[in-house]
């Protein structure tokens, strides 16, 4: 009895597993992208533009020094951090956690742009469009499109061939 119930479980099994799988596919691609991830910010939220394709995961956003936008279908890796503040190293005790610029160092962060794992980016910067950032690169230099780029700081190690080229 025992292996006759366990063959016919194995059968029916596998049509209910693939329909559910089906459903809750389903009802994954109605949902807002954006409603899947989570980030952080600090600053004006105002300054924090992110297009509902975007893919964000436990990101930091920190404008107090500028504006943060990220182009359409952008995704990041885990725990990128994207900062548009510093702070002045010639100052000292709290004059150094006040003293840091309120405009000026935007961030431009290009359609289709991937952000690997564990990215930081300081602004101002701007990162060209399908550009990928390698996994725990630190970027402070703009980033041409079409470019990968690695490393602390982030340097170009390979071009990407454009659609139709």
């Amino acid at each position: 009895m025992r292996l006759r119930d366990s063959l016919i479980t194995r059968v029916l099994r596998g049509p209910l597993e693939a329909l559910v799988a089906e459903q809750v596919a389903r009802q994954v691609q109605e949902l807002k992208l954006d409603a899947l991830y989570s980030y952080r910010w600090h600053g004006e939220r105002s300054r924090l533009h992110v297009p509902d394709t975007a893919v964000v995961n436990n990101a930091l956003f920190n404008m107090s020094g500028g504006t943060i936008t990220l182009g359409e279908h952008v995704f990041f890796g885990h725990d990128v951090a994207v900062l548009t503040g510093t702070h002045d190293v010639t100052k000292f005790g709290r004059d150094r956690q006040l003293a840091f610029p309120r405009s000026g160092r935007d961030v431009v962060i290009g359609e289709g742009v991937w952000l690997a794992s564990h990215v930081l980016v300081l602004g101002p910067v701007t990162i060209g469009e399908h550009a990928v950032v390698a996994g725990g690169s630190l970027v402070r230099e703009d980033v041409e499109p079409y470019t990968v780029v690695a490393g602390r700081p982030a340097k170009p190690v390979k071009k990407i061939a454009r659609p139709g080229s």
